[in-house]
């Protein structure tokens, strides 16, 4: 390889060539770190000149993605700058943990089956149409948060907002409806009315069943409320098309299928908003990136660009919360028709892995990129929740289809990542599992360890398989090591939803 990185910890190597403005951390060991064309990436987005504060950071599951300019898996900061470009293109793609009466004693595989066979109907992945809405719950749920849908369905999921980050809005205040309409095209805001409910088709969004198993440190197990045996359900999925197609219309990235570039064409042809003076600036720098200057487009955090585009991701975000909030209503539902009883579903935690926030480190307000990692704020920082303040900020780690996945909490020592966590574990070569090569094969080795594959049409599912991840448990080494998080159970999976 040809970057040389100074090694820092067992579990930390730090990046700087002479491109580069400030240092990348790599927050791993040598077992994990990515391959060479990540490494290219981190150097590029490095090499932007007084655009960073301190240094950037990747996590254990960094990895380039076609059509993207900064790699998955990374945490950026910045002082004075937004950059659409350092995050993937689904604000608010996240994952929940939901605690249910269920466990090994009071439902057995059979039923298990049974209504996963009914999930398979009620949560869609490839369909168009999910649970439909009127109109104007869409424009409330963009404006107010999870709230509009919580009292639109009659949701009874405990703990929906008092444990879903931000409170279930990503707006500090309230916004009205006139708001969401100068920073998001009523043609998304229309076709959203079919798309809440519905896991989606890309790449690894998944619902899965989940077993605890070992319990690593039970006091915060205990606070939380995990058991031994318990069923928990991990939900992993974003803000769909709206998110997608409004991030499109605010940033300079190439359009990936046709039906995009059409719909963010139209959109932009029928946005009527009162900030038209504004959005034609941002315009013009959107086509000169896209066209001549290769450098990151950058808007004023405090200006009147970044004020729009930072609106336009708020209410993008609270739709995909809110996305969560109804497959776990659905969820439910589906549990009372199919076993007759209430699963009593209740919200551990709520999390965006795609993310940008302003937030307090080393004495300054920065604003915080998140790709694919996760926020996990250590107690000091959780101080207005009521348990989350004695244990830190829930984060999940899960890894392949069929590998264990992680509980953990952040820490208060893990400062140097601005408090972020890995989403998984990465793609990666596992000598510790057997490689497959078709859906056959791939049906078999999870019958094998004992989880059942559901839905599955893709022909691309065999790329979730557990040969092509980073081992976790070595990823769990580090996270521990690090003070990137505090382990508190193992979960195993059982049932898994995907397209």
């Amino acid at each position: 390889m040809k970057y040389n990185l100074t090694q820092k910890s067992t579990h930390e190597q730090e990046l700087k060539t002479d491109r580069m403005s400030v240092p990348a951390l790599f927050f791993m060991n040598q077992n994990l770190l990515p391959e060479e064309e990540t490494f290219s990436q981190v150097e590029d987005i490095a090499s932007n000149k007084d655009t960073f504060f301190r240094n950037t950071v990747a996590m254990p599951d960094v990895c380039s993605k076609p059509g993207r300019k900064n790699a998955a898996g990374t945490t950026i900061a910045s002082e004075k700058y937004i950059l659409p470009q350092v995050n993937d293109s689904d604000p608010n793609c996240g994952m929940r943990l939901v605690k249910t009466s269920l466990n090994e004693d009071n439902i057995s595989p059979e039923e298990i089956h049974k209504l996963f066979q009914e999930l398979v109907e009620v949560v869609p992945t490839k369909k168009f149409v999910g649970t439909k809405v009127p109109f104007n719950v869409v424009v409330d749920i963009c404006r107010q948060g999870t709230k509009a849908i919580i009292k639109h369905l009659g949701i009874q999921t405990k703990n929906e907002l008092e444990n879903t980050q931000c409170g279930g809005s990503f707006f500090e205040k309230e916004m009205t409806r006139q708001d969401i309409f100068d920073v998001i095209p009523k043609l998304y805001l229309n076709f959203a009315k079919y798309r809440l409910g519905v896991l989606g088709a890309a790449g690894n969004h998944f619902l899965d069943l989940m077993k605890v198993g070992e319990i690593a440190d039970s006091t915060i197990a205990e606070k939380m409320g995990i058991k031994k045996g318990q069923y928990l359900f991990m939900i992993h999925t974003g803000s769909g098309i709206l998110g997608q197609y409004t991030m499109y219309t605010h940033t300079a990235k190439k359009a990936e299928h046709l039906s995009q570039a059409v719909m963010v064409a139209l959109g932009r042809m029928t946005f009527s908003s009162r900030k038209k003076d504004v959005y034609k600036k941002m315009q013009e720098k959107i086509k000169l990136h896209m066209t001549k200057d290769d450098s990151l487009l950058k808007y004023d955090a405090n200006g009147e660009d970044g004020e729009m585009y930072m609106n336009a991701r708020a209410a993008a975000s609270n739709f995909g919360t809110a996305n969560r909030a109804v497959i776990t209503h659905n969820i439910s539902e589906a549990i009372k028709k199919i076993l007759g009883r209430d699963p009593e579903m209740d919200l551990i935690y709520d999390l965006p892995h795609i993310s940008i926030t302003k937030e307090q480190h080393f004495g300054k307000d920065v604003m915080i990129h998140r790709s694919n990692t996760s926020r996990a704020f250590g107690p000091a920082k959780m101080s207005h929740h009521p348990i989350y303040k004695e244990t830190g900020e829930p984060a999940f780690i899960p890894s392949s289809m069929s590998t264990d996945a992680y509980i953990c909490v952040g820490t208060d020592r893990n400062d140097q990542s601005f408090y972020s966590a890995p989403h998984g574990t990465g793609k990666g070569k596992n000598n510790n599992e057997k490689s497959i090569s078709n859906k056959e094969e791939l049906f078999a080795k999870m019958e094998e360890k004992g989880v059942r594959l559901y839905n599955a049409q893709s022909s691309i599912v065999i790329n979730q398989d557990s040969a092509k991840y980073k081992n976790i448990d070595e990823v769990i080494k580090g996270v521990e090591a690090n003070g990137v998080a505090h382990i508190v159970a193992k979960m195993k999976p059982v049932s898994v939803l995907m397209y």
